[in-house]
């Protein structure tokens, strides 16, 4: 384990707080002290960090973007541009970021159902029930009834 010395000063204009902050994203930190101390020339933050030697990405690997428009066919990829315009009227409705609603991901395999219903969503990985139970109305043509107590009234 090894371990860094950060002092800020109170009037620090933001350098300090920077410096520490990538140090931080970049270590495996295991444990951080933190001391204010005041003495005749001013106030002052200490830390104290304790990290291992490895370092790691802060930014996670992304994927390869994927270019729908070869991976379906013609079809398909009209169905899923489709879904798309749905997905960007959910999500406007109801106040959020349309990957938030379903990913490109789902909704190409949401194209490549022949029908949309409750069940085939469920069906999906990354579609769970709460995205179903919430999303759902958007994207099936007719809503399903439930076979148990007959057709809505």
């Amino acid at each position: 384990m090894q371990i860094k010395l950060f002092t800020i000063p109170i009037s620090d204009g933001g350098a300090g707080q920077q410096e520490i902050n990538t140090f931080l994203k970049g270590h495996k930190v295991q444990e951080i002290e933190q001391k204010l101390i005041s003495n005749n020339n001013g106030a002052c933050w200490c830390f104290c960090v304790r990290y291992l030697e490895t370092t790691f990405s802060a930014a996670p690997e992304s994927k390869a973007k994927v270019d729908y428009r070869q991976v379906l066919d013609e079809p398909t990829f009209q169905k899923f541009s489709n879904l798309r315009a749905i997905r960007k009227q959910a999500a406007s409705a109801e106040g959020l970021s349309a990957f938030i609603v379903f990913t490109d991901e789902e909704l190409a395999e949401l194209a490549k159902l022949e029908e949309i219903t409750v069940k085939s969503m469920l069906g999906i990985k990354g579609i769970g029930e709460k995205k179903v139970e919430r999303y759902a109305h958007y994207f099936m043509e007719k809503p399903e009834t439930n076979e148990a107590s007959g057709p809505p009234a």
